[in-house]
């Protein structure tokens, strides 16, 4: 990469001349591999930030992220539920193809992530980055699954779908050793990535921070709410009450919560001496929940309609990405693995071919490619799939047509209208099928109640079954 500077800079007078050192500090910390910052946050809607639309609060650090990065408009998750698409965003691939992709919900069986299966941590730790995740797993139990099996050097966080936010003493892991750390839960992980930057840096070593949040997810607890968190632990080993708590008011101070958590580690890549050389994405593992904005979309997690699948995603790469931007370009958690892997200068593995696609040109302003995305869920109550403008849906025995760019709240079905769209799209949904692996009766257990619950079935945590008629006041 060519350096800004030219030789009248360098043999300007006065005090504020750029001396020869200096230079080559700052080209040789353009044309490092550059650090990677990867946020996730856990349920979190499309229209939950102020920069995508949320008006009852203002996501200041996360908006400024926006300001000097891209906003992409029409990024979807691999998933409408957490550990699949943590299954997607891991490997790069269709999570179908792997056991643990099929699980709904996790933790019910002995099902995990394979340690051989090559991930983007495991591939950059083989190129010479440092690797670390900070926050939430849920891809399996340890010692036989784990983030230390599967790419990450260092693991600080909770393994299961779920804790409390002030009781965590039974969740949350330092390494392999049980952390004693009290605190707000998104408070702990902000800190711990805020350290973990500042050790990192000394080392010459670039290093990719997976930083997942588990806010704001379930249970509804602000900053302030540890009265919550003890009235919670009463009623039966920390059980967690989906449907009687929480407000608008409560999630938006566990949105905020997080947002400056974000602040203080950007922050800290500043104060290091590194923003410039790190590219930080932010996005969410699935759609919205309870309290979530999903505007201008209909659905909620757990459901394959935009809102419990279409996500917030934000890239700022100083230098290479222009500030303010949006884009276009239709984009799923997968892509993330190979857009990454290019950027470090690196190749996929060959024995694990990714799904994704490298997104870097159109991160750099180039225009939209067309491609095709595909989802089941819930051993295929639901189907869908995303071709340009066109939405395939199947919810139960209900099928559907929808142009999402004409008609986001997909009210409009057109499959009768066109019938040579829904016709080829359903067409190719089922031959897409065909190549992922079949279908496990034995992945969801019916009856345990209902699908947001039941999606982190396995946390530390006790989950009661909600009264008749709950699923359906989401």
């Amino acid at each position: 990469m060519r350096t800004r500077f030219t030789r009248r800079d360098l043999m300007a007078g006065g005090a504020g001349a750029l001396t020869l050192a200096a230079v080559r500090r700052r080209a040789a910390a353009q044309q490092a591999r550059p650090n990677i910052l990867f946020i996730m946050a856990d349920d979190l809607g499309y229209a939950d930030l102020s920069c995508y639309g949320r008006r009852e609060y203002t996501t200041t650090n996360v908006d400024r992220l926006a300001q000097s990065g891209v906003r992409l408009l029409h990024s979807y998750s691999n998933s409408a539920v957490c550990s699949a698409t943590r299954t997607g965003l891991i490997t790069g691939r269709y999570q179908y193809r792997y056991p643990v992709g099929l699980e709904e919900p996790l933790n019910m069986r002995d099902v995990g992530l394979s340690a051989d299966v090559p991930t983007l941590p495991s591939q950059l730790k083989k190129a010479g980055y440092s690797t670390a995740l900070i926050g939430k797993w849920h891809l399996g139990n340890p010692p036989k699954y784990g983030p230390q099996v599967s790419g990450y050097e260092r693991f600080y966080g909770i393994t299961a779908g779920g804790s409390d936010y002030f009781d965590h003493a039974d969740s949350l892991w330092d390494g392999q050793e049980k952390a004693n750390d009290e605190g707000y839960l998104t408070d702990l992980f902000a800190d711990r990535a805020v350290s973990t930057i500042e050790s990192l840096t000394r080392a010459a070593a670039p290093f990719f921070i997976s930083l997942h949040f588990n806010a704001p997810h379930w249970p509804w607890e602000g900053p302030h709410d540890v009265e919550e968190a003890r009235r919670l632990t009463e009623r039966g080993a920390g059980a967690i009450v989906h449907y009687d708590g929480g407000s608008l008011a409560t999630y938006a101070q566990m949105v905020l919560a997080m947002d400056a958590g974000i602040g203080r580690v950007l922050g800290a890549l500043e104060r290091a001496g590194v923003a410039e050389n790190t590219i930080v994405v932010f996005t969410s593992d699935n759609g919205g929940e309870r309290f979530s904005d999903t505007w201008p979309f209909s659905g909620k997690k757990t459901e394959l309609l935009e809102g419990g699948i279409r996500v917030p995603a934000i890239v700022r790469w100083p230098g290479v990405v222009a500030a303010g931007a949006t884009s276009d370009q239709t984009i799923m958690s997968m892509d993330w693995l190979p857009t990454l892997l290019a950027a470090a200068g690196l190749n996929p593995d060959p024995s694990s071919p990714p799904d994704g696609i490298d997104i870097g040109a159109q991160l750099r302003g180039r225009p939209p490619v067309s491609r095709k995305l595909f989802w089941r869920y819930k051993n295929n109550a639901q189907q869908a799939m995303r071709d340009g403008d066109w939405k395939y849906l199947k919810i139960q025995d209900n099928t559907f047509l929808f142009n999402v760019v004409d008609d986001p709240l997909e009210r409009a079905n057109l499959k009768t209208r066109r019938p040579d769209v829904y016709d080829r799209m359903a067409a190719e949904w089922r031959a897409w099928d065909s190549t992922m692996l079949p279908l496990d009766p034995e992945s969801f257990t019916a009856g345990i109640g209902s699908n947001e619950v039941a999606d982190h079935v396995g946390a530390p945590v006790r989950v009661r079954t909600p009264p008749p008629g709950a699923a359906s006041r989401r």
